[in-house]
C-alpha cells in the first residue's frame, strides 16, 4: 500500500528538501492511480450496483425479482416446447404467450408460437409471430422454416418458396430438417412450374385463416 504522502522524519537527515518533495509526489501518485481507475470502473457498472448497502434492501429486492423473472421464463418456455411436442397447441401458445409478457425480444419464443399456431392451423397469424422472430434476429434459421410452412397454408408458393430456400442456404449440413426441407422446395417448384404452364396466375395469400 502507499503512504499517505507523509515522509519519515530523523532517518536521513542530509537528504535535501528537493528529493523529500520527489519522494512525496511519487507516494502521492501511486495512491492516485487506483483511485482513478475505482472511479472509472464505477463510472460504467450499472445503476443498482453502484446502490450503496444501506438501501434498505431495495438492491437484494431487485435482484430478487429478477432471478424469479428469469427462472419463470425457463419454466414457461421448457413446458411451452413440451405442449408444442405433444402437439398440445392451445396450451403451447398460452406458454409461450407468458414468455413474451415477461421477455418480449425473445425470438425463439415468437418461433415457437409460430410453430403452435401452424398446427392450429392459424397460418396468418403464425406467419406474423415468425416475421418477428426474424426482425429480431435476421438469421433465425428455423423462423425461415415455420415461415415458409405458414405461406404454404396460406397457399403463397412463391412466398414459401423464397423462405424455404433461405432455409437450406442458412442451415447447416447436419441440420435434421434439411431433407424434408428440399422435399418441399422440389414440391413447390413443380406445384409452381404446372400453374404457370397451364397459364394460371400462381395464388398468393389468399387463404384464409382457420380460426
Amino acid at each position: 500500500m502507499a503512504d499517505s504522502g507523509n515522509a519519515p522524519r530523523g532517518e536521513q537527515q542530509n537528504t535535501s528538501r528537493a528529493r523529500v518533495r520527489d519522494v512525496r509526489l511519487r507516494a502521492l501518485a501511486l495512491t492516485a492511480v487506483p483511485i482513478i481507475a475505482g472511479g472509472i470502473a464505477i463510472a460504467y457498472l450499472p445503476g443498482w450496483l453502484q446502490a450503496p448497502v444501506a438501501d434498505g434492501g431495495k438492491q437484494a429486492r431487485a435482484i430478487h425479482a429478477m432471478e424469479k423473472t428469469e427462472a419463470e421464463i425457463s419454466q414457461r418456455f421448457r413446458q411451452g416446447v413440451a405442449a408444442l411436442n405433444a402437439k398440445q397447441y392451445e396450451q403451447a401458445i398460452s406458454d409461450f404467450h407468458r414468455v413474451l409478457e415477461l421477455a418480449p425480444e425473445m425470438p425463439e419464443a415468437h418461433v415457437n408460437s409460430g410453430f403452435a399456431l401452424i398446427g392450429l392451423e392459424r397460418y396468418a397469424v403464425a406467419r406474423d409471430f415468425f416475421e418477428g422472430a426474424l426482425a429480431l434476429r435476421r438469421n433465425q434459421v428455423n423462423a425461415y422454416f415455420g415461415l415458409a410452412e405458414a405461406l404454404e397454408g396460406l397457399n403463397d408458393l412463391p412466398g414459401a418458396l423464397g423462405a424455404m430456400r433461405t432455409y437450406l442456404h442458412l442451415a447447416p449440413a447436419d441440420d435434421p430438417y434439411r431433407r424434408k426441407a428440399q422435399s418441399a422446395v422440389w414440391e413447390w417448384e413443380a406445384k409452381v412450374a404446372e400453374e404457370r404452364a397451364r397459364g394460371k396466375p400462381v395464388p398468393t395469400d389468399k387463404a384464409k385463416e382457420k380460426r
